[in-house]
């Protein structure tokens, strides 16, 4: 796989990125992919290890090595069709995804590991630009009509699948356009927008139908800046309509903060923030729009939601940009012996990041402070960890002033209505009950209607949710048609 002794003689080279100072004043992606050469060259880093753990280390069991190897040859054509092969949406992976499939590379036991989200990257953008990315559409149509809620990767990934093996197929979006948090989560500077229209045309032409502005269920008792719903549709309808319907309408309950203070202005959730800079960005007007410019911004939370709060501050123009975590500072570097192949915890810095942020680690928020309903400021205490369990440090209690407060603590479960509209089981978590072995997988308690992406497994990656979705297109071609040629 790629050359012999490639891994001995080149060294990894990372994708191209404009000057943090310059990508701040805009809203476009900053990242280039690498060119035929170089991406050449970093498919010859792939070893011939024998047991491709890659493979493995990523949730889609991507062909790696395989496409690597054409990457090295400069055969793109063969390499886009087996990167296609076990993914529908690489141009998504290939800039969001946080490549776990690196972490597991047997080159990264000593070594700096392949960059394969990198030749990912290549490979995809050059299938769209040389044309070869055209719509699929079925040699024959079975008659059977099925209903996807909800437009993420793993609707829009389940939808294309089933579309592909003739069945009709729905797609339903409570928010005005679609693609879920594709759309109306992920920042244009990390995805812009340009690349799930181009998948919805190709859809659109394999026969798949959007319905956006719906809502599955029923009306919420009081709309949010982001309800973009403008008519209802009860689940009892689609069951009447359709011969299956599935579930993938994410993990949406955000994680909350009742601390004392809460209600005051200037502390939201950070999935009111970040849409309403997508749907501005997309040419609509926002009256109200929460914005950092020249706010001192405190970012509760240190995963990658938090991250993409960071990058959108610094866009807007924030005085300060200020994020804390609940645990401890991880290590800069960790012991691949003990953690191979396995996804490390250790301090990852993201562009974000880089672009201007105070990180600070082990904080606990016990109030928000304010002077006529807004917020002013924080105050927080440092914590310790022993044996899995934190306690505050006595005399740490400090405060810091703020002017927008940012809560991306993660989600912690789907919207209960939806489910409870269908009559489905939940898990111990909230999720919607569904197994994904043996017989019958993806399916929930109420016949013909399945469940998969983060509304099934709670809050995951992009990269999840799309395996979710090709699995259970597998599973609902199979409860239609009694057999399936989708792959597993």
């Amino acid at each position: 796989m790629g050359k012999i002794t490639g891994f001995l003689e080149y060294e990894r080279l990372a994708e191209a990125a404009e000057d943090r100072r310059a990508r701040i004043k805009h809203y476009r992606e900053f990242v280039e992919h690498l060119s035929d050469k170089d991406a050449g060259i970093q498919g010859a880093r792939c070893m011939d290890c024998g047991t491709p753990f890659c493979m493995s280390g990523c949730p889609i069991n991507n062909i790696i090595p395989d496409w690597n190897d054409l990457v090295y040859r400069q055969n793109w054509r063969d390499a886009i069709e087996v990167l296609h092969s076990t993914n529908n949406f690489p141009e998504f992976t290939g800039r969001i995804c946080p490549a776990p499939c690196e972490a597991a590379c047997t080159l990264n036991i000593n070594n700096d590991p392949v960059g394969i989200k990198s030749i990912e990257h290549a490979i995809v953008d050059k299938a769209w630009a040389m044309g070869w990315v055209a719509p699929q559409p079925p040699a024959h149509k079975t008659g059977k009509r099925i209903a996807l809620v909800g437009s993420g990767p793993a609707g829009l990934a389940c939808a294309q699948q089933l579309a592909r093996v003739g069945h009709d197929v729905v797609v339903f979006e409570k928010s005005d356009r679609i693609g879920g948090l594709l759309r109306y989560g992920i920042p244009d500077f990390k995805l812009e927008k340009h690349h799930i229209d181009r998948r919805l045309e190709q859809m659109a032409a394999e026969g798949v139908a959007f319905r956006a502005g719906v809502r599955v269920g029923t009306h919420p008792p009081g709309r949010g800046v982001n309800d973009f719903s403008h008519l209802v549709i009860a689940p009892e309808e689609l069951l009447v309509e359709h011969d299956a319907v599935v579930i993938a309408g994410g993990a949406e309950q955000p994680r909350d903060l009742p601390i004392p203070g809460r209600e005051l202005d200037g502390v939201h959730f950070a999935m009111e923030f970040l849409p309403q800079q997508n749907k501005v960005l997309a040419g609509d007007k926002v009256p109200g729009q929460i914005m950092a410019t020249g706010k001192r911004v405190v970012v509760i939370g240190g995963g990658d939601t938090g991250s993409d709060c960071v990058g959108t501050s610094n866009r807007h123009g924030a005085k300060s940009v200020t994020q804390f975590e609940l645990l401890p500072q991880p290590p800069a570097h960790e012991n691949k012996e003990m953690t191979w192949p396995n996804w490390a915890i250790k301090l990852r810095t993201s562009s974000s990041h880089e672009e201007g942020c105070n990180r600070d680690w082990a904080v606990a928020t016990k109030a928000f402070v304010g002077e006529a309903g807004k917020v002013t400021a924080l105050r927080a205490v440092r914590v310790e960890w022993q044996g899995g369990k934190m306690a505050e440090l006595p005399g740490s209690v400090f405060e810091l002033p703020a002017d927008l407060v940012l809560l991306a603590m993660g989600f912690v479960s789907p919207v209960r209505s939806l489910l409870e509209g269908f009559g489905v089981e939940r898990d111990p978590r909230g999720n919607a009950k569904a197994t994904t072995d043996g017989p019958g997988c993806y399916t929930t308690n109420v016949p013909k209607v399945f469940a998969a992406g983060d509304v099934r497994r709670g809050q995951s990656l992009v990269v999840w949710a799309i395996r979710e979705g090709r699995q259970c297109a597998r599973a609902v071609d199979e409860f239609l048609m009694g057999r399936s040629t989708l792959p597993r």
